[in-house]
């Protein structure tokens, strides 16, 4: 297998971490705008260096995407760049015959009228109507295949398949206990994707609804965390599982929280108010720029934070339903010390926690045990090779009854 990696920051240098570990792939090409990121994430590799070399790319330049797919002899392109690039990313790989697999999707927009009761444009609405294409192609779109979504929409299909009976209800809850020295706001991934899912009207399915969206931050609830992490309160935000999860597993509702704590939503609703989060450009000093990109660039990368980070994060699927006539509720979780990846990969937790399950998806898809063609979801598969795999990854993943 030869995969082109788009895009070297720190979820990026994180898979590439990761897969110098293991033997299912020939060559890795990574390719990011910034070429000396690349070059940076390759040389940390040592030896292991050898399957991995490095190019320039603009991820939204579909033809010039295309064009490096076709000349490396890439069979698949793993987007790691934010979700601005999907569908430049997800064209160039169909029109290279390349599998593709990402773990954000495409851009939602709000309904025009009524954004906090009805969806406009969901997440992934653009890739979905590309399914087709797909098929005929005879190629795989695996789409939101990182932590969330991605594990937390295995942890979904394993839970219908193994240990329910009826589902009631699919809650995907994040939550953690990390801290950063020296910054009073110094989020922990990407304030880009932040702002998109947490100002964005959060979607909820019910079966007999559909899907319908709510205000930010609504349905406060406290959700006990394992491992130490303990109560985090945890609100409605938009997020791709809501989006998935119901496609392919039978639930009566399904809903994403996060924990984002007070001063964490107070700051985002501050950039709000101020304009601060919008992706249009404005005219500053004759140069025209976006807000929200300003905000990215005034903040620390995330990637770059590890050494000064403490704590663990969580991420897990909680379901409630019935099993044998008899009512049962679970969490399936995974949770990553940061002192932990820093000391074995030298990557700091929340990126090295998104990054580890692409990676277990393409080997996956290398050996055969996930197959398909079109637009799917990780919930679309058998969920029990890649639990197998995360444990043998050496990242075990947890169940507690609740």
């Amino acid at each position: 297998m030869r995969v082109l990696l788009v895009g070297a920051g720190g979820v990026g240098t994180a898979i590439t971490r990761i897969a110098a570990r293991r033997s299912f792939f020939d060559h890795i090409i990574v390719a990011d705008y910034d070429l000396s990121r690349a070059e940076a994430a390759v040389a940390a590799l040592d030896d292991a260096g050898a399957r991995f070399s490095t190019a320039r790319i603009d991820a939204s330049d579909q033809a010039a995407v295309t064009a490096l797919l076709t000349r490396e002899r890439c069979d698949v392109l793993l987007n790691a760049t934010d979700p601005r690039f999907v569908m430049p990313l997800f064209e160039a790989a169909l029109a290279a015959g390349a599998h593709y697999l990402d773990m954000a999707m495409s851009l939602s927009y709000p309904h025009p009228e009524r954004p906090y009761e009805e969806c406009g444009v969901k997440l992934g609405d653009a890739q979905f109507a590309r399914a087709a294409e797909w098929e005929e192609a005879g190629r795989l779109a695996l789409v939101g295949v990182g932590v969330e979504p991605g594990l937390s929409d295995v942890f979904a299909r394993y839970a219908a398949e193994e240990l329910f009976d009826e589902i009631e209800e699919i809650g995907v809850r994040d939550g953690a206990n990390l801290t950063v020295d020296g910054h009073d706001f110094a989020p922990s991934f990407s304030i880009w994707t932040t702002i998109e899912e947490c100002l964005n009207p959060p979607v909820i399915w019910e079966k007999e609804r559909g899907w319908f969206t709510t205000a930010p931050f609504s349905e406060p609830e406290v959700f006990d965390f394992p491992e130490g992490i303990g109560p985090v309160e945890c609100v409605n935000v938009e997020h791709e599982e809501v989006l998935l999860i119901p496609r392919w597993v039978d639930a009566e509702r399904v809903t994403f929280k996060y924990g984002l704590g007070d001063e964490f939503i107070e700051t985002l609703k501050t950039l709000h108010k101020l304009g601060l989060d919008r992706t249009e450009k404005v005219t500053v000093g004759g140069a025209r720029v976006s807000p929200r990109d300003v905000v990215a660039a005034c903040l620390p990368d995330p990637a770059t934070l590890g050494d000064r980070m403490h704590g663990k994060t969580c991420a897990g699927t909680w379901v409630k339903g019935a099993k044998d006539g008899k009512p049962r509720e679970v969490y399936l979780y995974h949770v990553v010390d940061n002192q932990w990846s820093m000391r074995e990969y030298g990557s700091q937790a929340v990126v090295w926690q998104t990054a580890i399950n692409p990676v277990i998806a393409l080997e996956l898809v290398a050996a055969g045990s996930w197959t398909g063609s079109g637009v799917l979801g990780a919930e679309a598969f058998d969920p029990r090779p890649f639990l197998d795999l995360l444990n043998e990854y050496g990242s075990p993943w947890g169940l507690r009854d609740q």
